[in-house]
């Protein structure tokens, strides 16, 4: 038995099959831990969700940004973007159903035997795995009520931008959705910078990747993530970014948890940056 955790897929159903064959994954014995943007922007994102969805327990996946625009568009919270490719999730015989799966998975998921921690973007430094989970299940909750219309309609945003325990209402869960789904840099005292998103060395001053932030109080939580296909490799026993760029012709990236070994695949390019 093998847990293998991949990187995000956004729509690429075929290289999602082409890495699975090249790890021999074996749904029988095997668990599979996606980490977010399952949909959008690649070609199948239709295929994606009835095949994950397909595999009940034996994959475990957190939310992305896209998974969430997606619900939000099928909400008609949000217009359809230019860059965006859902048409076969909207129109889809079972759209009801796959979106009300997806608003259903969490934004963070932890295994304390396998001791990994997996969510899609960043964590702010005030917060340990005890506060991360915590605030995971509030998003959890809202989106999985009769809220969730209400939540989709004030998700986006990016204040407030910084942690406090007092923050309260939609701008709590709006900084908490930040952090699991869109971040990448913060500055020194845990200030979210939504706006940057190039490769490390090209932000503003001041600002560094959120595993970077001093008192960071999840450094010795071991991470997997996606969401940040230029981030390159990183030194770290504890941090695990697996987004290898699939869409934008690099690789699919699968990481074995119980020895860290990575596998990849080539992809071909779909979107250019």
């Amino acid at each position: 038995m093998a847990t293998y955790a991949v990187g995000d897929i956004q729509g690429c159903h075929d290289e999602l099959q082409r890495l699975l064959d090249h790890i021999q994954f074996d749904p029988a014995v095997d668990k599979l831990w996606l980490v977010g943007d399952l949909v959008n922007r690649g070609p199948d994102s239709l295929k994606v969700l009835r095949f994950i969805k397909s595999l009940g327990d034996t994959a475990i996946s957190v939310l992305g940004n896209h998974d969430l625009h997606t619900l939000a568009v099928a909400n008609g919270h949000l217009k359809y973007h230019r860059n965006d490719n859902i048409d076969d999730v909207l129109n889809a015989d079972d759209r009801e159903e796959l979106t009300n799966w997806l608003r259903h998975l969490p934004l963070l998921h932890h295994d304390a035997e396998l001791n990994f921690t997996m969510i899609h973007a960043g964590l702010p430094p005030q917060w340990d795995l005890s506060t991360a989970q915590a605030c995971a299940s509030e998003v959890e909750r809202v989106l999985q009520s009769d809220q969730y219309v209400d939540f989709l309609n004030h998700m986006y945003g990016n204040e407030p931008n910084q942690w406090n325990d007092n923050l309260k209402n939609w701008d709590r869960l709006r900084f908490i959705t930040n952090c699991f789904s869109r971040l990448r840099y913060c500055d020194a005292d845990g200030h979210l910078a939504l706006e940057e998103k190039g490769t490390p060395g090209t932000q503003a001053a001041g600002l560094m990747p959120w595993f970077e932030a001093p008192n960071r109080k999840s450094t010795k939580m071991r991470i997997v993530f996606g969401h940040w296909s230029t981030l390159g490799p990183i030194k770290s026993h504890y941090i695990y970014p697996i987004d290898t760029g699939c869409l934008w012709g690099q690789h699919l990236t699968a990481l074995r948890l119980e020895d860290r070994q990575s596998f990849n695949i080539d992809c071909p390019q779909i979107k250019k940056f």
